[in-house]
């Protein structure tokens, strides 16, 4: 293979790779359209903006479902915890505006 010439098995793999980014960012997207909907519900309820008991519950589900995929569980809670932030200032953003 020559440095002109792209490797055809690499280039499969990153298109694949990119198929999937953009799926999580679809994916992604959806999730925090629910969140800020349930962000406005709970500041026109006046609930608090987190939830301790559910995010606990759902850190442990979210592991289990990393173990079973074969996915790091250490990773899959950082990266859960890192949107259960933003969800939480979101909705912190919400009741401020009410």
């Amino acid at each position: 293979m020559s440095d002109n010439q792209p490797d055809p098995v690499l280039a499969g793999y990153r298109a694949s790779i990119d198929n999937i980014d953009a799926a999580l960012i679809h994916i992604l997207a959806e999730r925090f359209r629910i969140t800020k909907a349930v962000g406005a519900y709970k500041a026109e309820k006046a609930l608090p903006a987190s939830d301790p008991g559910r995010e606990d519950r759902q850190i442990v589900r979210l592991r289990k479902l990393a173990e079973d995929a074969q996915l790091d569980p250490e990773f899959s809670e950082k990266f859960l915890r890192f949107i259960i932030q933003e969800v939480i200032r979101h909705h912190e953003q919400a009741a401020g505006a009410q």
